[in-house]
Order: structure tokens, then C-alpha cells, then sequence
């Protein structure tokens, strides 16, 4: 917030901590939805563009912009980045692969799903300044060379004749106490009945 108010931007930026999956926003309550450097942590999941695309107004954007891959890994990791490499950053996606992922579910019209040229070095340049001490992933990026590292963006538009579906957040529980052993359908006896074929 204090960030927020030395900028002069305090009546127009609103900090907001929140999980991804449980957002404090009434459904088409936005003109445009845009996240950088975060959505692979969370928008892999099927169903969640679904859920984010509720918020945006139909036929508004929703973009995201962040750290990922120039082609998909297929196989093995790289030698090259096998030091740095941990299993979480299988999040991590290349354009085409954010595209077939969107373009399946029908929601969202695709404007746009590219690689950013030399996004490599942007994403080293940032390491550089924020975190100068990581050297295992700073030298990824330097032996990758744009390889399979580098920043991609997606963009596209809600499709206003899309009926979105309600995510299902909550299953009402009703307990009623019957019997463990029930009787069996097969042979029409309880399971207690020393005569009952064992199934």
C-alpha cells in the first residue's frame, strides 16, 4: 500500500490479498483481467479459466504475461537446466500450449499467444536486479540462451454467447444414521445369515 501511495495511485489501486481460487469479486465485476508472472502457478488447473473468466465482462480480455517456455519439454530436462530444475516448474508452458489450453474450453476468443522476443534476457535481467545471489538459475538462463526460457504472453476475449458454468464450491452435508451391515441384494439376507453365499 505504502508502494501505492507514493505513486499518487491510492484512490485507483486497491492492494488486495487473496488466494487465486477464492477471489473477493462479484461475477462481471471487470472490463479486463491481467496477470503477470503468476497465472502458471495456478491457471494450469482445467477448470480454472472457467472460474477467472466469470469476473471479466463478456466480450473483455483476460491476458497473462510471464515467465515460460519457448517450446515444451518433451522428455527428459535438459542437461543444461537439470541443476536449477524442481519438479514444480513443470507449471511452466510455452504459447502454444497456453493457446490449445484455452482454445479448448470455448470460453475465450484467442487474440494473441507468443513467445517474447529475447524474453530470456528480460527474465535474467530481472533475476540480476531482485535476486543477485541466485546464481544456479541465473546461470540456467545463460546456458539456455532463449533455448527453451523465455517469457510468453496470452490474451483473449470472453465469448459473450458462452454460458459459464457456477464453480462448485460447496456440498451441503446431511448425515443420517442407518446400519453398517445392510441386507445383501444378491441373496436377500442379511450378511449375519450363516447360510448366505459369500461375495
Amino acid at each position: 500500500m505504502q508502494r501505492i501511495r507514493d505513486a499518487g495511485f491510492e484512490d485507483g489501486v486497491f492492494p488486495i490479498h487473496s488466494d487465486a481460487r477464492s477471489l473477493p469479486f462479484a461475477a462481471a465485476f471487470f472490463d479486463a483481467i491481467v496477470c503477470i508472472d503468476s497465472f502458471s502457478y495456478y491457471g494450469t488447473d482445467d477448470l480454472y479459466l472457467n472460474y477467472i473468466a466469470r469476473f471479466v465482462k463478456p466480450g473483455c480480455q483476460v491476458g497473462i504475461a510471464g515467465a515460460g517456455l519457448v517450446q515444451e519439454i518433451e522428455g527428459a530436462v535438459p542437461n543444461h537446466l537439470t541443476q536449477w530444475w524442481t519438479p514444480d516448474l513443470w507449471c511452466l508452458h510455452s504459447a502454444g500450449w497456453w493457446r490449445r489450453q484455452w482454445e479448448r474450453t470455448g470460453i475465450l476468443t484467442i487474440d494473441l499467444a507468443d513467445t517474447m522476443s529475447d524474453g530470456w534476457q528480460a527474465w535474467l535481467d530481472w533475476q540480476r536486479a531482485v535476486a543477485p545471489d541466485n546464481e544456479v538459475e541465473m546461470k540456467a538462463l545463460e546456458d539456455d540462451h532463449g533455448s527453451y526460457l523465455g517469457y510468453t504472453r496470452a490474451v483473449g476475449r470472453r465469448r459473450e454467447e458462452v454460458e459459464l458454468a457456477d464453480p462448485i464450491v460447496y456440498f451441503p452435508a446431511q448425515y443420517t444414521k442407518k446400519p453398517v451391515l445392510r441386507p445383501c441384494a444378491l441373496c436377500n439376507t442379511g450378511s449375519d445369515d450363516a447360510a448366505a453365499p459369500q461375495h
